[in-house]
């Protein structure tokens, strides 16, 4: 799913190009770029309300539904963690293993 950032982002790369690239006089470029930077304020305005409104929405859907996502979250995450814990363990055996030879016996 692409954001509203990266499509922001890509009408502003686009804008920039197109200015760049276009052989008009100062006096239209600016006013072109007037005109864009005042349709992409409106739209990031816009989008910011979208997304407060969003983030309300999810605010009021309830405090269980995001405590239970938040526990799975945290459950997933332990286990994650631990089979990286795991990973490093045997790891660090073999690592132990290697420098014992390396080691001169007395």
């Amino acid at each position: 799913m692409i954001n509203k950032g990266t499509i922001i982002l890509g009408v502003l790369i686009g804008a920039a190009a197109g200015v760049l690239l276009a052989p008009e006089k100062g006096s239209a470029t600016r006013a072109k770029l007037k005109k864009e930077s005042k349709e992409i304020k409106e739209q990031l305005s816009s989008d910011l309300t979208e997304v407060k409104d969003d983030l309300s929405k999810a605010a009021n859907s309830g405090k269980d539904v995001l405590k239970r996502e938040f526990n799975d979250i945290a459950s997933k995450t332990s286990y994650k963690t631990e089979q990286a814990i795991t990973f490093l363990e045997k790891q660090l055996a073999i690592l132990k293993e290697k420098n014992k030879t390396l080691q001169k016996t007395s």
